[in-house]
């Protein structure tokens, strides 16, 4: 009787495993409904005696308390930029008395750029760091044949010739070790201030000088609200991108990361030497560059971290959390562009 009743419990345990393990899967990868059930995980609170001492380079006093129902700063006491805790009027004013210039980095390489880079550009010259000196640097394998776009006054574009990689990964990989050779060149002397984005996506609203800082990291979309042990980090410990279980701050997504000319040589260095090694052992992070970018934010922790309304997916569908959604990411048509 008593073995009769062990594995009846022992198969009610397994089912209601098997239940959760399905659950999970619709929540990761299926029905938006059950998606939207991530709204209730809460996403922490900044203790007071952090949030009274936040300050920014660009606006001054920051005001966290303004969005009490999302986290506002880290562990560390960096800022995490919500729509309404900064004034934009003083950054853009603080900006412009420094004569600031800012590179915007984007590589548009095989199919990206018919697709993708007029609309980048175009919506960039409407809502990215209006008023302030921009170069923008375009790296691609046919400079021929990027678009022609009216830029404003005090706004430049640069073309920069890239080798076409045999696979996109390669070339999502590679971008590192590109950008890190242009900060010590020509961009590094032109730039106080580098923004690097992905081509797939567009600028729905302002993303101006509020986003400067020495490090700047993006909260990434999918995963803002997740708890640190679900978070898709690389695990394979062999691989130098890899973090533990116990290790990790956010997710942070590399289609936005930005800071100093001096700290993205740094970054660009650590997320190199990390492929490199990975690649001399035969392994490839599970999110190439995204990993290793990753790892180097955990070691180094960035300075300023900006919500999802700064880079934000359509797909995941409205969020009460999010106001102004600066950057929207374009449909994913990989079968199109990455063949």
């Amino acid at each position: 009787m008593a073995l009769k009743e062990g594995l009846r419990t022992k198969r009610i345990i397994w089912r209601l495993i098997l239940l959760a393990l399905g659950l999970l899967g619709l929540f990761l990868y299926g029905l938006p409904r059950i998606r939207y059930l991530e709204i209730y995980i809460p996403m922490g609170v900044c203790p007071s005696a952090i949030m009274s001492l936040l300050r920014d380079n660009f606006t001054g006093v920051l005001h966290p308390w303004a969005r009490p129902e999302v986290l506002t700063c880290t562990s560390w006491g960096a800022p995490i930029i919500w729509d309404g805790t900064f004034n934009p009027d003083i950054a853009q004013q603080v900006a412009g008395q420094q004569n600031l210039t800012i590179g915007l980095t984007v590589f548009a390489v095989g199919r990206y750029l018919e697709k993708y880079l007029a609309r980048f550009l175009e919506s960039a010259e409407q809502h990215f760091m209006v008023g302030q000196h921009v170069v923008y640097y375009v790296f691609t394998e046919r400079p021929a044949a990027v678009p022609q776009v009216a830029l404003g006054r005090g706004r430049r574009l640069r073309v920069e010739r890239v080798v076409q990689e045999r696979r996109w990964q390669d070339v999502s990989m590679a971008r590192m070790r590109t950008l890190h050779a242009a900060l010590g060149g020509r961009l590094g002397r032109e730039a106080h201030f580098v923004f690097c984005m992905d081509v797939d996506q567009h600028f729905s609203n302002a993303f101006g000088p509020e986003t400067l800082a020495d490090s700047v990291a993006q909260l990434h979309a999918w995963h803002y609200r997740w708890p640190r042990w679900f978070l898709p980090y690389e695990r394979d410990v062999r691989s130098a991108a890899a973090l533990s279980r116990s290790e990790g701050d956010f997710y942070y997504h590399a289609a936005v990361f930005g800071g100093s000319v001096a700290a993205l040589r740094r970054l660009t260095a650590h997320c190199t030497r990390g492929l490199q090694r990975d690649r001399a052992l035969g392994l490839e992070a599970r999110w190439h560059d995204e990993s290793h970018l990753n790892k180097f934010f955990w070691l180094h922790k960035p300075a300023k971290v900006l919500s999802p309304e700064f880079c934000w997916s359509p797909e995941i569908g409205w969020r009460p959390e999010v106001h102004r959604p600066r950057l929207l990411w374009a449909p994913k048509e990989y079968a199109l562009v990455r063949d």
